[in-house]
């Protein structure tokens, strides 16, 4: 996630992102690694994933320690220790800063959806009150006119901003109807500018932006969790009755008409495809692995897991070599979307999710959640290497990866909350 929500951002950035979302975008067989970074890049010992963390660092590392707290496993002290010490003094976190022995540069670009995931993250773990104090204040202190946020301060406001900001004041005991900007608006009142009617295409879904009207997907998902005040970790429900599309102008009904809206883009396929690539003619559907996770946590939050029971199964089938290539915050939203719907993380169609989550980091702190294996090994980066290199094959995916990315183009970019910036 950390979305880029600029268009002018995105148009600049679509060249160096494109390998980077090919794996969200790509379906199973096609699924390609992100890029490794430079040989000369030393990467932190105590960050998750072997990718380049320039756009995703504090996101992914959020991700993965949320997902580790959720399945009751401790992480690591020095993987807790490299996400608090992103911060910048403000108490905001950019996308990542390779030097956090060094101020925060003013130059640096902030990022509202890093730092609401590393909220929600380190207030789950506990013991880090003050650097969650500061950042719940930050946020605080660029929340828009219109009670939303966008990806950087100052932003227009659009709906997985605002969602995950919801989530992180959620996640701290805040009340987000009470957090009102100068003028009285509050983040519902942004969020329901997002919410589309029960009438016409893409009934009941929240779009990104206004004027991004056309990505519905992602920013659903994200809506549907925020209309609830949920964040990113939840516990779904009882379920309730089917989800259905009807008129009325609060959250709670606008979370139902997403959810309604979700349902049925599931319906034929049990899974939801990556946006059009643009300049293509007639694309054949990808699947978005993702943000089909994203839409089971959604669901399941809204009290509608049993009608996401196929689409869990088609995750559970399809998804093993996504999250490979992707990486930590891929394993973390399965989990994610595994505990939402009372499913096992650690027998997932085969997979042991923890397990392999584990493997991208430093191996967290013994827990009775975790499994070891024959060697007594919870896992650690070294096996996530050699899992990678013994992967046959895939250099013939980088070969095709790199042609798809030549025509990836803007669209994909607005396609999940993980985006790049």
């Amino acid at each position: 996630m950390t979305p880029v929500r600029r268009t002018t951002a995105a148009v600049a950035a679509s060249a160096v992102l494109g390998m980077a979302v090919v794996a969200a975008a790509a379906p199973a067989a096609f699924a390609t690694p992100a890029p490794k970074p430079s040989p000369s890049t030393v990467l932190p010992s105590g960050l998750y994933g072997t990718t380049d963390p320039a756009y995703d660092g504090v996101w992914r590392q959020s991700l993965a320690l949320l997902a580790q707290d959720t399945v009751k496993v401790k992480p690591a002290t020095k993987a807790v220790d490299w996400l608090t010490g992103q911060q910048c003094a403000s108490g905001a976190f950019p996308s990542y800063r390779a030097d956090a022995s060094k101020p925060c540069d003013a130059k640096l670009p902030l990022d509202s959806n890093a730092t609401a995931a590393a909220v929600q993250a380190l207030a789950a773990l506990g013991g880090q009150d003050a650097t969650v104090k500061k950042s719940v204040a930050w946020l605080k202190s660029v929340q828009n006119a219109d009670g939303g946020w966008g990806y950087n301060p100052g932003g227009a406001s659009d709906a997985n901003s605002t969602s995950v900001v919801i989530g992180a004041l959620a996640s701290v005991g805040e009340k987000p109807a009470a957090v009102k900007a100068k003028n009285g608006k509050s983040p519902y009142d942004a969020l329901l500018t997002f919410a589309k009617p029960c009438t016409g295409k893409d009934a009941g879904a929240f779009v990104f932006q206004v004027k991004q009207p056309g990505i519905v997907a992602d920013s659903t998902a994200a809506g549907v969790l925020g209309a609830l005040g949920k964040g990113l970790a939840v516990e779904g429900p009882k379920p309730v009755a089917p989800a259905a599309c009807a008129a009325g102008a609060t959250p709670e009904q606008a979370a139902q008409n997403g959810a309604a809206y979700l349902v049925s883009a599931l319906k034929k396929t049990g899974h939801l495809d990556s946006a059009p690539m643009p300049g293509a003619e007639n694309p054949a559907p990808q699947p978005d692995f993702g943000n089909t996770a994203d839409a089971v946590t959604a669901l399941s939050a809204a009290g509608h897991s049993d009608q996401a029971a196929a689409t869990t199964t088609w995750l559970e089938k399809n998804s093993a070599a996504w999250a490979k290539a992707s990486g930590p915050a891929a394993y973390a939203q399965l989990i994610l979307a595994a505990h939402a719907v009372g499913a096992d993380p650690q027998k997932f169609g085969g997979a042991d999710l923890v397990k392999q989550l584990n493997a991208t980091g430093p191996a967290p702190q013994a827990s009775g959640a975790e499994k070891s294996d024959s060697s007594g090994s919870t896992g650690s980066s070294d096996a996530s290497e050699k899992d990678d290199k013994d992967d046959s094959g895939i250099g013939v995916w980088w070969i095709v990866g790199a042609f798809f990315v030549a025509s990836v183009g803007v669209g994909i970019l607005f396609s999940g909350r993980r985006k790049k910036q």
